[in-house]
């Protein structure tokens, strides 16, 4: 998890980037901006509104452009935009990286990194790599499962049955995602889970002791990340309590200004919870397009209600 930003060096690493210069921040320098900028106003000497945290990234055109120039004029392309401190240029297409270039980051100590995309698709994958790697995230205690395409994570007080009931979940076919510690990142409007990389595919049982998921069940039992849905909550039974027999309200949660819908489940013996948060979910999904069982029976009786006070009337 990145708190402060994502480092220019692992950003290197994932896209498999060639270095032409390492500036003397290389491996201290920080991307914390989810955009790139590509340098052409400040080409033409614009830097009103420039961010120089941003990645900036020249391609056909702005080389084509600076071809145009003299040396000199090139030259003091390259130094004024060293005079910031950006976190790197990428040069894409694969090409040719100017001498004056060159020499002007070397004596600025700045970096120069090249990649063989186009320009389009390397700014539009390093975006999306950016948002996901500079996601706000949060950490929250529970079970995080795929079931029926609906991420479901059980929460609850330790030794409520969150592990035993996503264990039986597991063997109906359904997916771990993370267990105990779930990573939360928003992006866009939606909470992306995911597990940290420690402890993935694995869960702990009482009485049994931690057992790795994907070793025993299979790979078809664990994903890596899923969208949260919905929160199950679970709680030791309370008869002084007052549990929402018709579900008529939805109630939600927040999370990082994120609504999430969350049911409560008062646990007692001989209910089978795997079974309950299965119906959970896929009630959750016919509630997402459009369908509420609980308001169409409301609306029933209803109906039924006014057609006997219209007979009596008659």
């Amino acid at each position: 998890m990145y708190e402060k930003g994502l480092k220019v060096t692992d950003f290197v690493s994932f896209f498999g980037l060639e270095v032409l210069n390492r500036g003397s921040d290389y491996e201290t320098a920080l991307l914390t901006i989810t955009d790139v900028n590509r340098p052409g106003l400040q080409f033409h000497d614009f830097y009103d509104y420039f961010d120089p945290r941003r990645l900036q990234v020249i391609g056909k055109a702005e080389v084509t452009y600076l071809k145009s120039l003299t040396e000199e004029q090139r030259r003091k392309c390259f130094d004024d935009l060293f005079l910031y401190d950006i976190p790197a240029l990428v040069i894409s297409r694969g090409l040719d990286c100017f001498p004056e270039c060159l020499e002007s980051a070397v004596e600025h100590e700045k970096t120069i990194l090249r990649t063989e995309e186009t320009t389009v698709d390397f700014t539009s994958h390093a975006i999306e790599y950016l948002n996901r790697a500079l996601a706000p995230c949060v950490t929250r205690h529970g079970v995080l499962l795929d079931i029926y395409g609906e991420g479901v994570m059980i929460t609850g007080d330790s030794g409520v049955g969150k592990s035993e009931t996503a264990i039986e979940l597991i063997m109906r076919g359904h997916r771990l995602v993370a267990d105990d510690a779930v990573e939360l990142r928003r992006i866009s409007n939606q909470l992306i889970g995911t597990a940290p990389e420690v402890i993935r595919h694995y869960i702990e049982l009482r009485g049994i002791g931690v057992i790795d998921v994907r070793q025993l069940f299979g790979m078809r039992t664990v994903k890596t990340e899923s969208q949260l849905d919905l929160i199950v909550h679970l709680e030791p039974w309370d008869q002084t309590k007052f549990y929402d027999r018709l579900g008529i309200e939805d109630h939600f949660t927040e999370i990082m200004d994120v609504k999430v819908p969350i049911v409560t489940i008062p646990v007692r013996p001989g209910r089978n919870l795997a079974s309950i948060v299965e119906v959970a979910a896929l009630n959750n999904r016919h509630r997402r397009y459009g369908y509420n069982a609980a308001q169409e029976l409301a609306r029933r009786v209803d109906q039924r209600a006014d057609a006997g006070s219209r007979r009596q009337d008659d």
